[in-house]
């Protein structure tokens, strides 16, 4: 999928609000849902209460990086998320350089992400509602940051294990957008997955 630069410029501008604050990807079908649309709403609620208690807490930005880590790791599928991320690379990698890449893109991302968050101090996410998709939960919040209109975002939750594995701020999908940013970082290093692994240690 192509993104218009447009549409990757507000992606960029806000995702880094709500990761901890992750769409179409493919699910494996089960005949009846284990969690529920009432658990889905009641974790992503969990979550954002947490992500707005580290935006507004007025702590240390070393101090809300760690915070935000946390969050991701407490209410994200990291490993999932991961092995979608790294794409047809994960297929041939072995078992402890998935590990190693899912720690390395966990921290990653929550200095990516994180180090935005005082551009969002006084804002909120609000959850609005759920509902299942087949083996997983769609659970729509609202986005209120100063000076900006209120904003969708939906978190994708996954039946299997109840943890969100993706969301999609106005329709992109994080997955997507990180999958792209991953991949071209993979290709200046020539495919060595270790050299990247060890890369993303100290970005972000």
């Amino acid at each position: 999928m192509i993104f218009t630069t447009k549409a990757m410029s507000s992606f960029q501008g806000r995702r880094g609000f709500l990761l901890g604050c992750a769409t179409s990807i493919a699910l494996i079908s089960t005949p009846a849902l284990a969690f529920s649309t009432s658990k889905a709403k009641a974790l992503i609620g969990d979550a954002v209460n947490d992500i707005n208690a580290i935006i507004n807490s007025g702590k240390p930005e070393a101090t809300m990086l760690i915070k935000f880590e946390n969050v991701f790791r407490d209410y994200a599928d990291v490993p999932r998320i991961a092995q979608l991320v790294l794409g047809p690379p994960s297929r041939t990698a072995s078992n402890s350089q998935k590990s190693a890449f899912a720690k390395a893109f966990q921290t990653y991302l929550s200095r990516k992400y994180g180090r935005r968050f005082r551009e969002f101090i006084g804002g909120r996410v609000e959850v609005n509602g759920a509902k299942a998709i087949k083996s997983y939960y769609e659970v729509t919040t609202t986005a209120h940051l100063q000076g900006e209109a209120p904003f969708s975002v939906v978190f994708v939750v996954a039946d299997a294990n109840g943890r969100f594995i993706d969301m999609k701020i106005e329709g992109i999908s994080l997955i997507k957008a990180e999958r792209a940013e991953i991949g071209a970082m993979l290709d200046k290093r020539h495919g060595d997955l270790d050299r990247m692994i060890a890369d993303l240690k100290t970005m972000g």
